[in-house]
C-alpha cells in the first residue's frame, strides 16, 4: 500500500489529506490549503455582478466539467470554469505553491462560520495546484466544495495500517520517529519539531499530548463523519443527480433545483458506479500487469547489455590480438625472406672475392716471373720461352677482361614492401551491423588490392564484412557480358577467390557478388569495373584445320611475368620478375601469372645461366602444381628436359588449345612430334629449376612461322 501513498497526499502541503474537498477539476486538496492559495478578484468580476447583468448562470453548475471553458490556452494552458463565473481577466502572479494566483486581497470581517469556511474574502479565486485551472468562488465559498469523506476514509485505514513506528510529521527531510501527537492539532510530533512548532506556551499550553500509540487509537476510534449537502450542511444525501454527476438531498429536490435533471436513488448509482470502477481498474490492472512484466524485461536488458558488453570487448580484442599476430607472423616471414636475401648475397659476393683472389695470387705471380725473366740476359734462352709467355699473359689479360671485374651481386636489395593496402585497411577499420535484422548474410565486401586482370582473365577476391555474426555458406559472382548487358552467374561455391577465363579481349566488365545460406541471400556488393587486356581474340566455331587458315589470326597475344606469389619460397626473382633462378640445389617450380584456356599461346625462354649439367624442365601447369620437385613429376604438368638445352639455347613452347596439343621447340626447331595431345582445362606456364639454371622469359610473341605453315598445310 505504500505505492498509494501519493495519492493520499496533498499537493500544497505534501501531508495527508485533512478535511479534503473536491475541486471541479476532480482533484482533492485540504481545506486549510484552499483557504490558503484564495486571491481576490476585481468586483466587475464577481458573481453578485453577472447575476446583475443578467448573465443567467447557475451558482451550482460547477460540478458540470462540458461547460469549462479554457482561460488563456495560448499563455500558460489554465482554465476557468464557467459554473462559477467568467474567468478573471487582471495580471496574475505566481504564489510559493507554484500556482497562479491574483493580487491578494484584504480579508473581510470575521462571521460565526468556522475558521476554515468563514473568513473567506469577497470575489476569491482559486486555482487548482495540479491542474492549474482557476475559478471564482461564490456567495458559499469554500462551503460550496463537497468534502471527500471517501478519501477521509483511505488515509485512515492507510495510517492504521501501518505497523511501524509513527513518523514526525513536520519533518523537512529524512522524518524522526514521532515522541507525542496533539490531540488539538491531531500532529505527530518529534521532540525537535515539537520544541519548534508547538511550544507549551500561549494558547498551545492548553492542547493534549498523548503517545503516539494513543493518538493512533483515538484515530480510529472517532467517529465517521457522514457526508452532508453542501447547500444543507443538516441534511445527508438521499439521491443523485445524473446530469450534475453529484450526490443531492431532498431538500434540492425540493427547492426544483434539479426538477428537469434525471435523478436516480443513491444507493443503485453507489452500487452502478461501484461495478463501473471494478471494470475499469481490471482494465488497469492488466495494464499494471503488462508494465511490470516490461519493467522486468528492461531489468533484464539491463543485464543482457553488460553481458554483451563484455563478450563484445573479449571479441574485439580477440581480434584485435587475432590482426595483430597475423602481422607479427608475417613479419617474422618477411625478415626471413630479408636475412635469405642477405646471407645469398654475402655468398655470392664472398665467393667471387675467393675467386678473384686466387686469380689475382696467379695473375701476380705470373708477372713476378715475367719480370724475373726479363731480367735475364740469354738471348737464346729468352726467346724459347717467350712466346708461351706471352701467351699466357694475354690469356690472363683476356679472362680478367670478361666481366670477372664486374659484381656478380648488387648491394642493394631489391626488395620493396607495399604496406599502403594494409594501413588503408587498418584505416577503415569499423564497425557494421552487428545482427542482422535476418539471418541472412551480410553483404560480402571485396577486396579491390587482390582483384586484377590479366590479359583474358580476370581475377577477383572477397570477404565477409568483419564482425558479421551470421555464417554465408556459400558465395556467387556475377559478370555481365563485356557490352553492358545482363549479369549471369559465373561461380557458385564456398571459396572466396575466383579466376574468371575466356574473356574478351579489350573489354570492359561489370562484376558483383552476393553471399548467401539456407534462409536467402543478401545484398549484392558494390559494383566492380574490370578492363582485360589488349589484342585480338578471334574464335573458330567448326572450322576445319585442312582449310587454309592464318593460324596467327587465331592468337590472343598474351604480356604476362612470372607469379612471386604462387613460386617456391627459394625462386629468386630479378628484372621485373621476368629473369628466375633458384637458391637451392634441389629443384623448385614457378609459374607464369596468366593461365590459359582457350586459344592458341606461344612464348619463349632463354637460358642464361646453365652450370654442372642440371636438370631444368619448361612446360605448362595446373595451379596446384608441387613446388618442390621437378616439373612433370606428378599429374599436374606436362613439360620437357634437357634436349639439347644449354647456356644461351632459346626453348619455345607452344599450347594450342584449338588443337589441344602441347609442342616444344629449342632454338626454333620442333622437338619431335606433338609432345602432348587431349589439353584441356586451365594451364599456368611454368618453370623447375635449381641454382645452377637462370632462364629469362619472353612473353607477346606471335607463332612462328614454321608452325603457322604446318599448321596450314595440316
Amino acid at each position: 500500500m505504500e505505492e498509494m501513498e501519493e495519492e493520499l497526499k496533498c499537493p500544497v502541503c505534501g501531508s495527508f489529506y485533512r478535511e479534503p474537498i473536491i475541486l471541479p477539476c476532480s482533484h482533492n486538496i485540504c481545506q486549510a490549503c484552499a483557504r490558503n492559495i484564495l486571491v481576490q478578484t476585481p468586483e466587475s468580476e464577481s458573481p453578485q455582478s453577472r447575476r446583475a447583468s443578467g448573465s443567467g448562470v447557475s451558482d451550482y453548475d460547477y460540478l458540470d466539467l462540458d461547460k469549462m471553458s479554457l482561460y488563456s490556452e495560448a499563455d500558460s494552458g489554465y482554465g476557468s470554469y464557467g459554473g462559477f463565473a467568467s474567468a478573471p481577466t487582471t495580471p496574475c502572479q505566481k504564489s510559493p505553491n507554484g500556482v497562479r494566483v491574483f493580487p491578494p486581497a484584504m480579508p473581510p470581517p470575521a462571521t460565526h462560520l468556522s475558521p476554515a469556511l468563514a473568513s473567506v474574502p469577497r470575489n476569491s479565486c482559486i486555482t487548482c495546484p495540479q491542474c492549474h485551472r482557476s475559478l471564482i468562488l461564490d456567495d458559499r465559498g469554500l462551503r460550496g466544495f463537497p468534502k471527500n469523506r471517501v478519501l477521509e476514509g483511505v488515509i485512515d485505514r492507510y495510517q492504521q495500517s501501518k505497523a511501524a513506528a509513527l513518523k514526525c510529521q513536520l519533518c523537512e527531510k529524512a522524518p524522526k520517529e514521532a515522541t507525542v501527537m496533539c490531540e488539538q492539532c491531531d500532529v505527530f510530533y518529534c521532540d525537535p519539531c515539537r520544541l519548534r512548532c508547538h511550544p507549551p506556551r500561549g494558547p498551545l499550553a492548553k492542547h493534549r499530548l498523548v503517545p503516539p500509540a494513543q493518538g493512533r487509537v483515538s484515530r480510529r476510534l472517532s467517529p465517521r463523519k457522514v457526508s452532508t449537502c453542501t447547500d444543507h450542511e443538516l441534511e445527508n444525501h438521499s439521491m443523485y443527480c445524473v446530469q450534475c454527476k453529484m450526490p443531492v438531498c431532498y431538500q434540492c429536490l425540493e427547492e426544483g433545483k434539479h426538477s428537469s435533471h434525471e435523478v436516480k436513488a443513491l444507493g443503485a448509482m453507489w452500487k452502478l458506479h461501484k461495478s463501473q470502477l471494478s471494470q475499469a481498474l481490471n482494465g488497469l490492472s492488466d495494464r499494471a500487469k503488462e508494465a511490470k512484466e516490461f519493467l522486468v524485461q528492461l531489468r533484464n536488458m539491463v543485464q543482457q547489455i553488460q553481458e554483451n558488453s563484455v563478450e563484445f570487448e573479449a571479441c574485439l580484442v580477440a581480434q584485435c590480438d587475432a590482426l595483430i599476430d597475423a602481422l607479427n607472423r608475417r613479419k617474422a616471414q618477411l625478415l626471413a625472406r630479408v636475412n635469405k636475401e642477405h646471407e645469398h648475397k654475402l655468398k655470392v659476393v664472398r665467393d667471387q672475392i675467393s675467386h678473384c683472389t686466387v686469380k689475382l695470387r696467379q695473375t701476380t705471380g705470373l708477372m713476378e716471373y715475367c719480370l724475373e725473366v726479363i731480367k735475364e740476359n740469354d738471348p737464346s734462352g729468352f726467346l724459347q720461352i717467350s712466346d708461351a709467355l706471352i701467351r699466357r699473359v694475354h690469356l690472363t689479360e683476356d679472362q680478367w677482361g670478361k666481366g670477372t671485374l664486374t659484381p656478380r651481386m648488387t648491394t642493394d636489395f631489391d626488395l620493396s614492401l607495399d604496406n599502403s593496402p594494409l594501413l588503408q585497411s587498418i584505416h577503415q577499420l569499423d564497425f557494421v551491423q552487428m545482427k542482422a535484422s535476418s539471418p541472412v548474410p551480410a553483404t560480402p565486401i571485396l577486396q579491390l588490392e587482390d582483384c586484377c586482370t590479366h590479359n583474358n582473365s580476370a581475377t577477383l577476391s572477397w570477404k565477409q564484412p568483419p564482425l558479421s555474426t551470421v555464417p554465408a555458406e556459400g558465395y556467387i559472382l556475377e559478370l555481365d557480358d563485356g557490352n553492358g548487358g545482363q549479369f549471369r552467374e559465373v561461380y557458385v561455391g564456398k571459396e572466396t577467390m575466383c579466376t574468371v577465363d575466356g574473356l574478351h579481349f579489350n573489354s570492359t566488365y561489370n562484376a558483383r557478388i552476393k553471399a548467401f545460406n539456407k534462409m536467402g541471400v543478401s545484398q549484392y556488393s558494390k559494383t566492380l569495373v574490370l578492363q582485360t587486356s589488349e589484342g585480338c581474340n578471334f574464335e573458330t566455331q567448326s572450322a576445319s584445320y585442312s582449310q587454309l587458315v592464318d593460324i596467327k589470326k587465331l592468337l590472343a597475344v598474351a604480356w604476362f611475368a612470372f607469379d612471386p606469389g604462387s613460386a617456391h619460397s627459394d625462386i629468386i626473382f630479378s628484372n621485373d620478375n621476368l629473369t628466375v633462378t633458384c637458391s637451392s640445389y634441389d629443384d623448385r617450380v614457378v609459374l607464369g601469372k596468366t593461365g590459359f584456356s582457350k586459344g592458341v599461346h606461344y612464348w619463349e625462354l632463354t637460358v642464361d645461366r646453365y652450370d654442372n649439367h642440371p636438370d631444368p624442365a619448361f612446360g605448362v601447369a595446373r595451379i596446384d602444381v608441387m613446388k618442390d620437385v621437378m616439373l612433370g613429376k606428378d599429374d599436374k604438368a606436362w613439360a620437357i628436359t634437357e634436349g639439347g638445352i644449354t647456356k644461351g639455347a632459346t626453348i619455345g613452347v607452344l599450347l594450342d588449345f584449338n588443337r589441344k596439343t602441347l609442342t616444344f621447340f629449342i632454338n626454333d626447331e620442333q622437338q619431335g612430334p606433338i609432345a602432348f595431345e587431349n589439353v584441356e582445362g586451365l594451364f599456368f606456364p611454368a618453370v623447375s629449376l635449381n641454382r645452377n639454371v637462370q632462364v629469362t622469359l619472353h612473353t607477346g610473341l606471335q607463332v612462328p612461322d614454321f608452325y603457322s605453315s604446318r599448321a596450314s598445310i595440316a
